[in-house]
């Protein structure tokens, strides 16, 4: 929604609606520009406040805004805080050069902030006569009025509201966003608000006063009472009577701007003790500890890792205080923290350290000694609960969230380290070396429920299903081993392969209770889609693309996803294009298929160019789906015989895909006696593969036969239909709704061919839920042109036409059925065109 788009009242209009609108405001006052005039005189001083409001109007069109009022400062509305932050940097750049030009120093000071306003358009007979034409009020523009007017010459505030919501997005400024510098002025009262507010800065090296804002009158910090001596004296007799427990409830603020559920960069442990055994073990540890609050969010060391090749760092650089500090500041984090394993007078000290990533400097430090290597683990967890207390978090949500690490982990330093080194291999992507790893540490620790279940991920991660089953279930015997959010991951994973059904809901669950736990907002995203439920999963999904997650890249193809198949093209090109910046190599054929389902075929052909080395049959196959959007069905043959061939003589699932398609195009080139054959014997081959399918694998396998029927049923084979309908395939373990769908809609086809179109339409009316299949839609276009009903039939065949993006987005049975709706679309247009009543553009 843009600015013009909020709540437009008019004089007179009682009818209007006023709905507050969430909006970035951006509050400026150039200083001393009375002074300005009498140092310059008139002329000088217009042509200066000309060049002013070019650069106004210049930065105005840069950044998106709407400039609501004007004076001796600006006020400004913008969609989103990065866009305000990016006017503020560059308008006091600007003034910098425009007074450096003119010879006289030229300053503005600025206040951001983010709320609800009403706006509303003036009568045109109000503007004429020197109104403004847009009216803006709420509690959100005297709050920025207020910072503003705290501000020193040249500085920018920002409120707490604005702060994080700008500084997560400030790498869409370039490398300008990654050198900004962000103060935090601590938590300051302001006349005529009742709860003290918490005040930031930001603004550029060498530009930025970093001085703190000047109390006054109208603003003053919020000092705690022992910050005051005189106060504090007053007061001394009475604190003498308070028990000693009231220190905790009136101890002073953090010394970090830390807030809940904000990140943390754990940095390399710095082990001083000469064992070896401690290096990686003891850091897997300090993780585990950690990342049992849900307070803190800790950065895994893949993302961390991930930003390292970023900064152009060499493999296995440490993350040390300056390191560290600086992944802090490209990601987002608020704090780093680095561990630290010492012998001190003859005992094991294990101490941390929490660094401010902007000043590298100690904020809090914490220590535990212990007797011998042993004593290591129970020292982390004292560390771990002091540094998240001092962070700000509850002790009661320590007391509830802090299991010792031998319940939740293993008691095995030994096998400690190798489930590290299984992790470290996994991120990798050496598989192989990582189910070793995982293997060594269950043989050293048989309860070691984690490294059970990083067994069962190595291998599903190379789609061995029968592999990782038995690891799956024995971390499941385990799980009162694991903690609260590792138990709650596992029951996900183990629904994907025995109840599927309810896998969606699961995922959703621990999504809500870990908000900003990435892989289960995306794993609710990637069963949502499965579902067809594609607008549910646009949130899952968009939470996902954290820039914390070391797969955001894989989340902005499932939010390009969920966006293709709503037909949303330039949102799906925009994630699309994110993924594959993000090194996601898998998007471009989605990418390609946004265009040729934009009808933009030239484009998306291009995007088949840049398709990895290896994706030889993929980008065939592609070429295969657009011909058939374009009727040329003898091309698109040729292309899926292309794909199929190059795919080699053990296919696998993407072969039986392949298979499909193959059938598809030779149904539309007319050769019925070939199509007929292929795809009696895929459903044979399909049905084949069931027997021996692990769940994971037979939704998959489960649709392509479904989907072989429904062209067999198309072709008039009837006996391949009646098998599938026999065996019955939408039942447990896989009785998924879009599997129950498709053989609903195959049953309705065999009504139509009997005779009863009624009934088939009436079996299908419950599945439309806004969430159903596209070939729901063809079955009942189907029907209805059996029943002679051209206002229905017309009804189906214009929703088919106008759901393109659904057609090629669609997921299910390893994309087969997309050749299939794609070739319906051309049908309803046909239909559309013979009846002389176009689709609706």
């Amino acid at each position: 929604m843009t600015a013009d788009a909020a709540t437009v009242r008019t004089p007179g209009d009682a009818t209007a609606p006023a709905t507050p609108q969430l909006r970035t405001l951006l509050l400026t006052d150039l200083c001393d520009s009375t002074t300005l005039v009498e140092r310059l005189g008139d002329g000088p001083a217009a042509r200066l406040f000309r060049e002013h409001d070019a650069l106004v109007l210049d930065l105005q069109q840069r950044w998106r805004g709407r400039l609501i009022d004007r004076s001796d400062g600006l006020l400004l509305l913008f969609e989103r805080p990065i866009d305000g932050l990016g006017f503020a940097l560059d308008y006091t750049r600007g003034l910098r050069s425009l007074g450096e030009a003119h010879k006289v120093p030229l300053q503005a000071r600025a206040g951001l902030h983010v709320g609800e306003v009403l706006t509303w358009r003036n009568s045109d007979a109000a503007v004429a006569v020197g109104a403004k034409p847009l009216e803006v009020e709420g509690l959100a523009k005297p709050m920025a009025g207020r910072l503003m007017a705290l501000a020193r010459p040249g500085q920018l505030l920002l409120s707490a509201v604005a702060e994080p919501l700008a500084r997560r997005a400030a790498r869409e400024l370039g490398e300008r966003g990654d050198h900004l510098l962000w103060k935090s002025w601590g938590r300051w009262r302001f006349k005529g608000v009742p709860e003290a507010q918490e005040l930031y800065e930001v603004g550029e090296p060498g530009i930025a006063p970093l001085r703190a804002p000047k109390a006054g009158a109208k603003a003053w910090r919020d000092i705690p009472l022992w910050r005051r001596p005189a106060a504090l004296a007053a007061e001394a007799l009475v604190l003498l009577g308070i028990a000693t427990g009231a220190w905790f409830a009136t101890r002073p603020e953090p010394a970090i701007a830390f807030n809940q559920r904000d990140w943390v960069v754990v940095g390399d442990l710095r082990n001083l003790t000469g064992d070896k055994l401690l290096d990686d073990s003891l850091e897997q540890a300090f993780r585990i500890s950690l990342e049992q609050s849900r307070y803190v969010n800790v950065l895994s060391d893949l993302k961390a890792r991930d930003t390292l090749a970023l900064m152009q760092r060499q493999p296995g650089t440490a993350l040390d205080r300056t390191i560290a500090s600086e992944i802090a500041l490209r990601d987002g984090a608020r704090a780093v923290i680095l561990p630290t394993v010492a012998e001190a007078g003859g005992k094991v000290r294990v101490s941390a350290e929490v660094i401010d990533p902007h000043t590298q400097t100690t904020v809090y430090a914490e220590s535990a000694d212990g007797t011998g290597a042993a004593s290591t683990l129970g020292s982390i967890d004292h560390v771990t609960a002091a540094l998240r207390s001092k962070l700000g978090e509850a002790l009661d949500s320590i007391e509830k969230t802090s299991a010792p690490l031998p319940q939740v982990s293993t008691g095995n330093l030994d096998a400690l380290r190798a489930y590290a080194l299984g992790l470290e291999a996994y991120g990798k992507n050496r598989y192989a070396d990582a189910l070793n790893f995982f293997l060594s540490a269950t043989q050293l620790d048989p309860n070691f429920a984690l490294a059970w279940l990083g067994q069962a991920k190595a291998h599903f991660a190379v789609f061995d299903v029968a592999g990782g089953l038995p690891a799956l279930h024995r971390a499941q015997t385990l799980s009162s081993r694991l903690a609260p959010r590792e138990a709650l991951y596992l029951d996900g994973w183990a629904s994907e392969f025995e109840a599927p059904k309810g896998a969606a809901d699961k995922w959703r669950l621990m999504s809500q209770m870990y908000p900003d736990y990435a892989p289960a907002a995306a794993n609710t995203a990637i069963r949502l889609l499965h579902m067809s439920r594609f607008s549910e999963a646009v949130p899952f999904a968009a939470r996902a693309t954290m820039r914390q997650y070391e797969s955001n890249g894989n989340a902005h193809d499932l939010l390009g996803r969920a966006y293709l198949a709503l037909g949303d093209f330039k949102n799906a090109a925009r994630e699309f294009d994110v993924a594959l910046s993000h090194g996601n190599r898998d998007s471009w054929d989605k990418r390609a298929m946004v265009d040729a389902a934009d009808h933009r075929f030239d484009r998306a052909q291009k995007w088949l160019t840049r398709a990895p080395a290896d994706a030889a049959p993929e980008v065939s196959y592609y070429r295969a789906l657009f011909s058939v959007d374009r009727g040329e069905w003898r091309t698109a043959r040729g292309y899926a015989k292309q794909a199929l061939e190059g795919n080699g003589k053990t296919p696998g699932l993407f072969g039986l895909s392949l298979t499909y398609a193959l059938a598809v195009t030779e149904w539309l080139d007319g050769d019925t006696k070939s199509a007929r054959m292929r795809s009696a014997n895929l459903v044979d081959q399909s049905l084949a593969v069931l027997k021996r399918s692990f769940p994971a694998d037979a939704q998959e396998v489960a649709g392509i036969t479904l989907s072989s029927a429904l062209l067999s049923q198309r072709l008039g084979d009837q006996a391949t239909v009646d098998k599938v309908l026999a065996a019955n395939l939408a039942k447990a373990p896989v009785d998924l709704p879009d599997l129950i769908e498709l053989q609903a809609v195959l049953k309705a086809g065999r009504l139509v061919r009997e005779g009863n179109p009624t009934r088939a339409i009436e079996s299908l009316k419950p599945f439309l839920t806004g969430h159903e299949r596209f070939q729901t839609h063809v079955a009942l276009f189907d029907a209805y042109q059996a029943l002679n009903q051209s206002d229905e039939a017309h009804t189906q065949a214009r929703w088919l036409a106008e759901h393109r993006g659904l057609a090629y987005g669609e997921l299910g049975c390893y994309g087969c059925q997309k050749t299939l709706n794609v070739a319906d679309v051309g049908r309803a247009l046909t239909y559309l065109q013979q009846l002389g009543r176009p689709k609706r553009q």
